[in-house]
């Protein structure tokens, strides 16, 4: 199994990025498809419109977020992208690309630790 790495999207890619995935819901401003050099763009595996408003990256309300944003990513309807991303961990390291100017609070930590806690069993 290889790693899940996180990255602000704005920052340079390069070839150890590995499969490059945008989950961010929204389409990060200033940045054109051809720069992101993207594998993928998962919406749907971001966290929900009314939780991303509602944390409004204010980092006293980042344990909740995490709380809530982690009961999210255990939905059925998130499954798929989890096991996609999984997939291509098997195979190569996977980067999760992120917007949020914030490196330590924000949706892609949680999703990693979630996704690393859910390959080690």
């Amino acid at each position: 199994m290889h790693t899940f790495k996180i990255k602000r999207i704005y920052e340079q890619a390069d070839s150890r990025d590995g499969i490059r995935v945008l989950v961010d819901r929204i389409w990060p401003r200033g940045m054109s498809k051809e720069n992101a050099h993207l594998t993928a763009w998962m919406k749907d595996i971001a966290p929900s419109t009314e939780l991303r408003k509602w944390f409004n990256h204010i980092p006293a309300k980042f344990p909740e977020f995490q709380r809530r944003y982690e009961a999210e990513l255990t939905r059925a309807a998130m499954q798929d992208d989890i096991r996609q991303l999984i997939s291509w961990a098997e195979e190569s390291d996977v980067t999760l690309l992120y917007a949020a100017k914030d490196e330590q609070y924000n949706q892609a930590i949680v999703l990693q630790r979630f996704l690393t806690k859910t390959c080690r069993g």
